[in-house]
């Protein structure tokens, strides 16, 4: 049986590695729930990110959320992009050295899940 992604670490990416196929990406969307793909413009290209937004009770619960993104994605090196508004967090992931998506952007929104549901 595969490994789940909550299970899995990010592997280190310098470029040079294959992105996601679409097939692929459709294969592992089901195991983030609430997440979506969205071709967005990043550095003045088009790329593909994995985003999902969080409403939370107020400023303090969305703060005290990133506090534990932020010891997730330090512990798995792989760090998303997000916007505060209050009590909604916009959060985007896209492997930056490969200008797409990859495996470790799903590794890290199942684990932004996990974050979540605790």
């Amino acid at each position: 049986m595969e490994q789940s992604l909550t299970h899995k670490r990010c592997v280190p990416c310098e470029g040079g590695v294959p992105t996601l196929t679409d097939a692929e990406v459709q294969e592992l969307l089901p195991e983030v729930p609430g997440w979506h793909v969205t071709l967005a413009e990043k550095s003045g290209e088009h790329v593909a990110t994995l985003q999902r937004q969080v409403k939370f009770k107020d400023f303090r619960a969305a703060m005290a959320l990133l506090r534990k993104v932020e010891d997730v994605a330090e512990a798995e090196g792989h760090h998303p992009d997000f916007c505060v508004h209050y009590n909604v967090v916009d959060f985007t992931l896209w492997t930056h050295a490969i200008g797409w998506l990859h495996e470790n952007d799903f590794i890290l929104a199942a684990k932004i899940n996990e974050l979540l549901n605790a």
